[in-house]
């Protein structure tokens, strides 16, 4: 009878239909600016459409609080200190970047047989074998970096920052506040053109990152100001995705992810509530930010997930998903079960964080309940009870302190060298 089974179940997982998959990372979006997190002041009712629809997760993290290490990590599933971009921020000129032989998402599901498309920033390297298109995706479309000051200026005596398809620049100048509403149609346009296929969507909104703007549409319609204007464009363009997913009957057929890579930047309307901090830090309100997973039929509905789950979770959690392979070295956890499976508890009970260098170096050890910061001086927080990080405990438990500090020398040495 046994065997039976095992013969019917390795049927039924061998016939089972492919799993499209849509990863929507936001840029510098907070815990608190959704309707479904807690936001009044701005309406999202396409995500909270997704949330009941789905499943939201209270305790999603990124690794670092800045762009680049934190999308590092998104891509391969490794600290980012691993692949050497633990710190900073990749301007335009520069040479470095994710090394070519790092395995990304884009290549788990094109070994899964996916086709594979990037819509919107990257930030992991400009320079040739370092972009999207030699990482894995098939096809490219969007500016690679931010749209603030410090990037545009690079671009000025050439016409502006450029809108690359592929390699080729399309436009010139990007225009914040068309990015949205551009990368909206492609991401519809690739769906169509892939819905007979399996496929992966990458899709890396450029808000609401400074300099923040929405489309004449959502102008001045949020109570939030023009960056609530622009996050209400966002879940707009949420909406419209997963309409399209309804039309093309393709909804039991995709997991569509909707998270950030950040919390919200300092001296900004974003909120994080109600964590403490923002973006530059290793408080909560920088590094856990929302995650909303929808899968009809699948991921359970009406769910709010508080289990410990990271964007380091995402890779070797696709690959179980799509039945390929992850490579074998990394940080992140098989995490499947947790999407699907209500009762299901999570892998994961540690998480490091970095943000900085030298004097302006910031660290943090959380193993579960317990968050410890470890530069630029030593304070311990009990998130169960204090998710703001308010009362330093660390003279009350000097035990924890000494374990969270022996655990984070050592992924420092593992991950940095140190």
């Amino acid at each position: 009878m046994l065997r039976l089974l095992i013969l019917l179940f390795a049927t039924f997982h061998a016939h089972a239909a492919p799993v499209n998959v849509i990863l929507i990372n936001c840029d510098d979006l907070g815990y608190g600016d959704l309707g479904c997190y807690g936001a009044k002041d701005i309406r999202t009712p396409h995500l909270d459409r997704m949330a009941a629809e789905g499943t939201r997760f209270t305790d999603f993290s990124v690794t670092s609080a800045l762009c680049t290490p934190s999308r590092a990590a998104l891509m391969t599933g490794k600290y980012p200190g691993r692949v050497g971009l633990a710190t900073g921020v990749l301007r335009p000129d520069a040479q470095t970047g994710l090394a070519n032989s790092e395995t990304t998402l884009a290549e788990v599901f094109k070994k899964a047989g996916h086709a594979t498309g990037c819509i919107g920033k990257w930030h992991l390297g400009f320079v040739k074998g370092m972009r999207p298109m030699d990482q894995g995706f098939d096809s490219y479309y969007g500016v690679l970096h931010n749209l603030d000051k410090f990037e545009t200026v690079v671009f000025e005596k050439e016409g502006g920052m450029p809108v690359l398809r592929g390699d080729v620049v399309e436009k010139r100048p990007a225009v914040p506040a068309e990015m949205t509403g551009l990368y909206t149609a492609e991401a519809l346009k690739f769906i169509e053109q892939h819905h007979e296929h399996p496929f992966f969507l990458y899709l890396g909104h450029a808000m609401p990152h400074i300099p923040f703007d929405a489309s004449p549409k959502f102008k001045g319609k949020s109570e939030r100001g023009l960056y609530g204007d622009a996050v209400e464009e966002i879940d707009d363009s949420t909406g419209q995705i997963l309409d399209k997913l309804r039309s093309l009957n393709l909804a039991e057929k995709t997991l569509v992810i909707f998270t950030s890579d950040n919390g919200p930047e300092r001296k900004t309307p974003g909120s994080a509530a109600p964590l403490s901090g923002s973006k530059h830090t290793v408080y909560e309100g920088g590094l856990r930010v929302p995650c909303i997973a929808w899968y009809p039929g699948k991921v359970p509905a009406t769910r709010v997930c508080d289990e410990m789950l990271s964007t380091l979770d995402l890779l070797p959690t696709f690959a179980h998903l799509v039945d390929t392979s992850a490579p074998t070295n990394l940080d992140g956890l098989d995490q499947l079960d947790l999407f699907l499976d209500p009762k299901a508890k999570s892998r994961r009970t540690t998480l490091f964080s970095l943000y900085g260098l030298n004097q302006r170096r910031l660290e943090s050890m959380r193993e579960g309940r317990w968050k410890l910061h470890v530069t630029p001086t030593t304070q311990l927080f009990d998130l169960q009870t204090d998710l703001g990080e308010t009362k330093d405990v660390s003279a009350q438990h000097p035990e924890i302190v000494q374990k969270l500090i022996e655990k984070a020398l050592s992924i420092r040495k593992d991950t940095l060298g140190e």
